[in-house]
């Protein structure tokens, strides 16, 4: 199970909320962070075409792993088993 990052027991953007309504509790200091350049997206496309579609060290190194009887370790399967065992049962919860 991927744990959550925030919190369960507040809601979302609660610290943004002002108790006096006549003023916002939360002003951005800089409204320039806002803001999407896509000037270099033509390059980055292009550096990206340039890529192999298939690396072949990668195949290589995949293929290597599969065919070795001790990929991956007792020791991990067995850290990976535990963590499913551990991990709730989430087609159980009723809430």
């Amino acid at each position: 199970m991927i744990p959550s990052t925030s919190p369960s027991d507040r809601t979302a953007g609660a610290s943004f909320v002002s108790a006096d309504l006549q003023k916002p509790a939360f002003i951005p200091s800089n409204e320039e962070n806002d803001s999407l350049s896509t000037d270099k997206a033509e390059q980055l496309r292009a550096a990206l075409d340039q890529q192999p579609e298939v690396r072949a060290a990668v195949v290589a190194r995949g293929m290597a792993l599969a065919a070795d009887p001790n990929y991956p370790s007792d020791s991990v399967i067995r850290n990976i088993a535990s963590q499913i065992l551990a991990a709730p049962d989430l087609s159980e919860d009723v809430s």
